[in-house]
């Protein structure tokens, strides 16, 4: 190929540049120049991969001054084209390549074609797998469910899809610690975002879980969250800081102290408010804290609302009003009445308990079910249950769910009714108190972390450091050196016990640790933590505090104490970084502790108070509210007397809490938070989708489309990085020096080093658009090897799509999605698609070389341009088919859902009237945007039999 300056040349994988202009050809290496948006690219002349932009008699060209001419002559001189022809006015004018508009773009299938852009049979494949996988995700039950990395669990799935899939919804999350409702929050918030029915999320958080929310968004659901602070804020002067973000993360404490940022959050406007820690909102009749007063502001003028506390009703009946009272003011407005209504609940929680204990109804409870059913109560349907039969007494649980008062606004779930939790086993250890420690001065605090005290009042020196005489890192070296090639994960309360804990095993035996804690960057804590959980890796982790906040260490199953944390619920996070459904073993929780200190009444408290080590403790923080003043008083007293009978009346009173809360237990709300079969058959179907090789299949065609170099790094993981010819340097690879990716979520779940590679990750769904919306791939040429054709028999393979614009939140492509329509013609018009398929055809082509390609379309243009009208006339009627077969199941499952809580609203107040009028909005918008779908066609294929 000869290049001269002045000719006119289009890349073939940047066709948004326009025309390119010649400038330079030294030696190998070929300079254009891209006028339209002033980017220079360079080349290697033999493989460049561009396209001489030729037209031909009958084409219309644009001048670069505007100018239209319609071409009737094309000539050559000196190595540049020029072309005449007339223009709008029929008058005879010339035009040199050299005055070619810039910004012409050959987008269509049919116009690159003709200009001679021709693409690999590899790009036209890829171009074609795309939209097939699209269309299947976007019509997917799992969008938004299997893409996140976590375990996929029942109760989990069932929440966050019942809820997701809801129009503007408002519930409260209430399960009891360690049943994850930031995994269940996460996960609505990311179905929703991928369904477009929020876009604008406000995450609101007490400030110590700020950095727990921003890892677990991110890590698990690829969400990109911004966190807003005092300092990030005063960045921003010249506009609203959060109008630019689209998920916002901030603490409540801070927005309660700056009214500026208040208004500025009030002007952003929201689709979805987040509140976690709602329990912390005060609400009583003759006081209302400024936090709960902003959230309420809040809560009212925003769609969504998802508040999430883990004791609902622990603090009373009136606090748990006023939750619900955020949620809908119009339903929950006086407490009198909410109190009363509540009492209807227990004896039909306990009649629903014999019913699924019994598989029959006593007298007593078909009383009290009738009561509650008032005159919907089916009398057929109660005999058919109290003689035990099993399909009535299901239907029968399910019409007293959708009577539930609270069973549509609150989701929890308990320990007692979800199984799969290991058993937690306790050892603690007596140790003497170092001389040294005795030494740091008294005051009203208890020391619980001598080490720290000891540093601050400056008694270490260099020759005395703690961890020489501290009897805890004795002990942590013998049980160490016993617990040989067992995982161990040590959680202290300060990011300096942390660090020279760590030297003190590596000075001391030569222990080899991981660190841990908010010191170190993001990315150090993700090696940190591969280190750990790499099975030839370190042996134990050693974390401050943060370690307990998000974090899943659930290979391992020995946990160390190092010290305790001062609340009940510091002590469950950590705990919880072992104890969660899905473990294998029994958790081994070690805990040493200095005698004659605050640390032995501290574990004293724990263990026999509250039995928070070997128990979850639903009552702990309610307890450790009520007794703190004692409590702090007794942690370093010396009256044993008093110490014990303060322990005494707290288990005393935590027994009674228990038995009151396993008394009112609600099984009817249990039943409708756990789901049932339902989220066992999500759970079912996300393995099913995970054991598939369609994805790694497709990825490995796009990265290599792209020129992204594959490397293994171990089982199931692959290193990836940016190669020498990578064709688009906007891939979303992520980090411009590679990453490690696997597409194995149990190694993702131990691995957070690792990307996750789902059909949601942002890495492939920006792939997957680069290939869709540019035009790479929508031409291409080839011979057809089939001893039934006869040589020179031209089929030719047409790729048509059918799409509607319409709001993402009408979720239209469900019903309508890009999906790949092909059309193959012979020479007499017919076609042939239904019986061929794309993978049969695919397997008999070879490339051809592409100046032969080039010369073909030339030579036959006018043949195929007939082709292409036949083509779009055939497929008019398969895309009319299409759109009515949308628009009907359209309408069908919008009746449906609208019967559906129509039916639920009549015997349920819960039921808002603006769900129901967006409903029908959405239907009535639905079908006038499926009116205006369009047919595009998308691709062209020639196939000459040879």
């Amino acid at each position: 190929m000869q290049y001269l300056p002045g000719q006119r040349w289009i890349s073939d994988s940047e066709a948004e540049l326009g025309l390119g202009t010649i400038i330079s050809q030294e030696g190998r290496l070929l300079t254009i120049l891209f006028p339209a948006t002033g980017e220079t690219r360079q080349y290697s002349a033999n493989n460049a991969s561009l396209t001489r932009v030729q037209y031909s008699i009958g084409d219309k060209i644009t001048h670069i001054d505007g100018w239209q001419v319609t071409v009737d002559e094309v000539m050559e001189i000196d190595g540049l084209l020029v072309y005449m022809g007339l223009d709008e006015q029929n008058k005879k004018r010339t035009i040199s390549e050299t005055q070619l508009s810039n910004f012409i773009q050959f987008r269509s299938a049919s116009d690159r074609l003709f200009a001679g852009q021709v693409d690999s049979l590899s790009w036209f494949s890829l171009r074609y797998h795309t939209f097939e996988h699209m269309s299947q995700l976007q019509q997917s039950k799992l969008l938004g469910l299997s893409g996140a990395r976590v375990q996929p669990i029942a109760h989990q799935m069932h929440i966050a899809r019942e809820v997701a899939d809801r129009i503007a919804p408002r519930v409260l999350l209430a399960d009891e610690v360690g049943l994850g409702k930031t995994i269940e929050a996460g996960l609505i918030i990311h179905r929703q975002v991928l369904s477009g029915r929020a876009l604008r999320v406000l995450i609101i958080v007490p400030e110590n879980l700020q950095h727990q929310w921003l890892v677990e968004m991110r890590r698990r659901f690829n969400l990109e969250v911004t966190l807003f602070d005092a300092e990030r804020y005063a960045q921003i002067t010249d506009a609203n800081p959060f109008e630019d973000s689209q998920l916002v993360l901030v603490a409540l404490d801070w927005l309660v102290s700056d009214e500026r940022v208040q208004d500025a959050l009030f002007a952003a406007g929201w689709d979805m408010l987040v509140v976690d820690e709602a329990h912390h909102l005060v609400w009583v009749p003759d006081y209302v804290s400024p936090e709960y007063t902003l959230v309420e502001q809040l809560a009212e003028s925003t769609p969504s609302v998802l508040l999430l506390t883990a004791t609902p009703e622990q603090l009373g009946i009136d606090s748990h009003f006023a939750r619900l009272r955020l949620l809908d003011p119009n339903r929950f407005h006086s407490l009198e009445a909410f109190r009363e209504e509540s009492k209807h609940y227990q004896p039909v929680a306990e009649a629903v308990q014999e019913l699924l204990d019994k598989q029959k109804l006593s007298k007593e409870s078909r009383k009290t079910i009738e009561s509650f059913l008032g005159k919907q109560a089916e009398k057929a349907l109660l005999d058919a249950a109290a003689k035990s039969d099993e399909d009535a007494c299901a239907r029968l649980i399910r019409e007293l769910l959708d009577r539930h008062g609270t069973g549509r606004l609150l989701f929890r779930n308990t320990r007692a009714a979800v199984h799969g939790f290991p058993i937690r086993i306790l050892h603690h250890y007596a140790l003497p108190n170092p001389e040294q420690y005795l030494q740091i001065p008294r005051d009203e605090r208890p020391i619980l972390t001598p080490e720290i005290d000891y540093i601050d009042h400056q008694l270490e020196t260099d020759s005395e450091r703690w961890w020489h005489f501290d009897s805890r890192v004795d002990w942590l070296i013998s049980t160490l050196k016993m617990l040989k090639h067992t995982k161990v994960l040590v959680i202290c309360a300060h990011a300096e016990t942390v660090i020279d804990l760590e030297e003190a095993l590596r000075v001391r035996e030569g222990i080899a640790a991981a660190v841990f804690h908010e010191g170190m960057t993001i990315i150090e804590r993700d090696r940190a933590a591969a280190y750990f959980s790499d099975e030839e890796g370190a042996q134990l982790l050693v974390c401050s505090e943060i370690g307990s906040e998000g974090r899943n260490f659930q290979f391992a199953h020995h946990l160390v104490l190092f010290d305790l944390p001062p609340h009940p619920d510091l002590l469950e996070q950590r705990i919880g970084r072992l104890d969660r459904i899905g473990q294998q073993n029994d958790i081994q929780i070690h805990v040493p502790y200095i005698q004659g200190t605050a640390q032995e009444r501290l574990f004293e408290w724990y263990d026999l108070a509250l039995n928070a080590f070997v128990n979850t403790c639903p009552a702990g923080s309610a307890l450790q509210t009520q007794f703190r003043k004692q409590l702090r008083e007794h942690l370093e007293g010396t009256d044993q007397k008093e110490w014990s009978k303060l322990v005494e009346t707290a288990k005393q009173l935590r027994l009674e809490l228990e038995a009151e809360m396993q008394k009112g237990r609600d099984r009817l709300l249990e039943l409708n938070s756990s789901g049932g079969s339902e989220g066992n058959e999500i759970v079912e179907a996300i393995a099913e989708q995970d054991d598939q090789y369609d994805l790694p299949m497709y990825a490995e065609q796009l990265f290599d489309a792209f020129g992204i170099d594959v490397e293994d790094h171990s089982d199931n993981a692959f290193v990836l990085r940016p190669g020498e010819k990578m064709l688009d340097s906007g891939f979303p690879l992520g980090d411009e020096e590679g990453v490690t990716i696997t597409y194995d979520r149990s190694l993702a779940l131990s691995r957070e080093d690792m990307q996750f590679i789902t059909w949601e990750h942002p890495m492939l769904q920006g792939g997957m658009d680069l290939v869709i919306s540019g035009s790479m791939g929508n031409t291409a040429v080839a011979v057809i090897k089939n001893k039934a054709l006869k040589t020179g028999t031209v089929l030719i393979e047409f790729v048509f799509i059918a799409e509607v614009i319409a709001p993402k939140a009408l979720q239209l492509v469900r019903y309508l999605p890009k999906e790949a329509l092909r059309c193959l013609l012979d020479a007499k018009g017919n076609n042939l698609a239904d019986k061929v398929s794309f993978e049969t055809l695919n397997k008999q082509l070879e490339k051809v070389p592409r100046g032969s390609a080039v010369k073909f379309v030339k030579a036959q243009r006018t043949m195929l341009e007939k082709q292409v009208l036949i083509a779009e006339q055939k497929m008019q009627t398969v895309y009319q088919e299409k759109v009515a077969e949308a628009k009907q199941r359209f309408v069908a499952e919008m009746d449906e859902e609208l019967a559906r809580l129509v039916a639920l609203k009549a015997v349920n107040p819960n039921v808002r009237d603006n769900e129901l009028a967006i409903l029908e909005e959405y239907k009535t918008l639905g079908c006038e945007y499926l009116d205006k779908a369009t047919l595009r066609l998308d691709a062209i294929r020639i196939l000459v039999a040879g």
